[in-house]
């Protein structure tokens, strides 16, 4: 059965548990930080980051300031828009018994622009020295053993749950509900679309801008790379060719 995620951001508190716990158990290597004015840190996700939790503040009219986090990670898309934007099928798979998008090492030769280009949520990044593209993978290497993935592991505020995606989304639904309560504009992210499903509170937006994405529609290679480039044939409002 295909697994997800349920990230639910009203009961983060930032610990940044899970971002340490995904870097230790992947054993990437540290990356150099300094003071820009948020604790978010590093400020983006990048090649020994494929966990970030990020932070954003926002003061209403009255002055009164409200915290966001957002664990941001690969969505794992059922239907991968890396996927469909890659040169070589046996580049990018997707693990049939639990829906995991995997890079390959061949990914090393697909074009990163057209790769990153192609996730509405701007995930894919690339190992410097081995040019290879890199992500959450879903801790597959746990998962097959019948282990949580670190990141759902090391929570220990209850925030992150994993699971076969049927309960997960029954366990999306009651928690929805429940917060919905207190915030009325609370929702589900893409819930159709993904295995990582995030509840918010608030306005998308607020968290992250690219926390939630337009539907993800299934395309070919060919269909993905005409779209991409349709833009570019048009000049002065002629097509050109």
């Amino acid at each position: 059965m295909p697994k997800a995620f349920l990230i639910d951001t009203t009961r983060c508190t930032a610990c940044r548990g899970c971002q340490v716990a995904c870097k230790e158990w992947k054993n990437l290597p540290p990356v150099p930080t300094r003071q820009t004015g948020t604790h978010q840190n590093p400020p983006d996700l990048n090649p020994f980051n494929f966990k970030l939790v990020r932070f954003s503040e926002h003061m209403d009219k009255n002055g009164v300031v409200s915290w966001y986090f957002f664990p941001d990670q690969c969505r794992h898309c059922l239907a991968a828009p890396c996927k469909m934007a890659s040169s070589d099928p046996a580049a990018i798979l997707q693990d049939e018994a639990t829906g995991a998008v995997l890079f390959t090492d061949l990914t090393a030769k697909e074009d990163f622009e057209t790769i990153r280009g192609a996730c509405p949520y701007d995930i894919p990044r690339q190992d410097p020295a081995s040019k290879r593209l890199v992500k959450c993978d879903m801790c597959i290497d746990r998962v097959r053993a019948n282990m949580l993935p670190m990141c759902v592991k090391s929570c220990a505020m209850g925030a992150m749950n994993f699971g076969e995606r049927d309960e997960m989304l029954k366990l999306a639904a009651a928690r929805l509900a429940a917060v919905k309560k207190t915030s009325p504009k609370a929702q589900l992210l893409n819930s159709d679309d993904v295995a990582v499903i995030f509840l918010v509170a608030d306005d998308p937006l607020k968290y992250h801008k690219n926390a939630m994405a337009e539907a993800i529609q299934p395309m070919t290679r060919k269909q993905f790379m005409a779209k991409a480039i349709s833009p570019l044939r048009r000049i002065g409002g002629q097509t050109v060719g």
